[in-house]
């Protein structure tokens, strides 16, 4: 093994104020500000597993997208929106969604395997899919972040308390007549919106970093849900830039030292609740 991997780079504040590195810490912050919001309500929902899969049900339209010369963040999106509405309509009540995600799942799974066979340049982009690669964020993919989350606050404004009542209770909510599927597929289409920003950063495989690590540390430290969308936005918004920085002062992956962080956080947050308990 290359014993120089981890080696500490001196010019490390030269490699922070490059052009790239700016567009990645811009990214960082326009991801972690739809993590965090969105993290809070796919804990409360106990949609943890419709959130990675949705990663994956995008992971066919990725590969394909490569396989027509389109972009691969166009087709992650459109795949991963289709999935979520069809989760979101074939999923009335939890345990139903728990089977719709694990059908769409199978199916992309190997859709997007069969498509990675059929192209060369398919099967090599499979490992910045999967990993992740926040580095070679462009300006044009920065704008389209920062749109995104102009709409999500936008759309979160207007939906907030029938999306909370029906995320923390949702048979009263729907007793009280709230639209409870519609708002669940609300919820997965902007969770698909978030899962296209996010897997730059980290990829298919490391989504939980970014969406559901940060907000379970914040559900722990924090009482409100605002509160805890605040934490759960900061938390991630560390792991981010904490992980480009370290990335520039130790070589490493990004996504790497990026989960490790944020697995740090909420390593901590449990042990510290742990002893108070005791």
């Amino acid at each position: 093994m290359d014993g120089t991997v981890f080696a500490f780079d001196p010019d490390w504040v030269s490699t922070l104020s490059a052009p790239f590195m700016t567009n990645a810490f811009i990214a960082g912050l326009c991801i972690a500000l739809a993590a965090g919001v969105m993290g809070y309500f796919t804990i409360a929902r106990h949609s943890t597993f419709a959130a990675h899969a949705l990663a994956h049900i995008g992971l066919p339209g990725a590969t394909g997208a490569v396989l027509l010369g389109l972009p691969v963040s166009a087709g992650l999106g459109v795949f991963a929106l289709g999935g979520a509405l069809v989760i979101g309509a074939l999923g009335k009540k939890a345990s139903q969604r728990e089977i719709a995600t694990g059908t769409v799942l199978a199916f992309a799974t190997g859709l997007g395997l069969f498509f990675a066979r059929m192209s060369s340049s398919a099967s090599q982009q499979m490992q910045s899919i999967l990993f992740g690669s926040i580095l070679t964020i462009t300006d044009g993919q920065i704008i389209g972040f920062a749109i995104f989350d102009v709409l999500l606050l936008a759309v979160l404004a207007v939906i907030y308390r029938p999306l909370l009542f029906s995320s923390l209770d949702e048979q009263v909510a729907q007793a009280k007549g709230v639209p409870v599927g519609f708002m669940n597929i609300c919820f997965m289409a902007i969770m698909a919106g978030v899962i296209t920003i996010a897997v730059p950063a980290v990829g298919t495989l490391l989504i939980f970093a970014l969406v559901i690590t940060p907000a379970a540390t914040a559900n722990i430290i924090a009482r409100s849900p605002f509160k805890a969308m605040v934490v759960a936005t900061v938390i991630c918004l560390i792991s981010i830039w904490g992980g480009l920085v370290l990335s520039a002062m130790f070589p490493a992956p990004p996504s790497f030292i990026i989960v490790t962080i944020s697995t740090l956080f909420w390593a901590i947050a449990k042990a510290v609740e742990s002893f108070r308990r005791k």
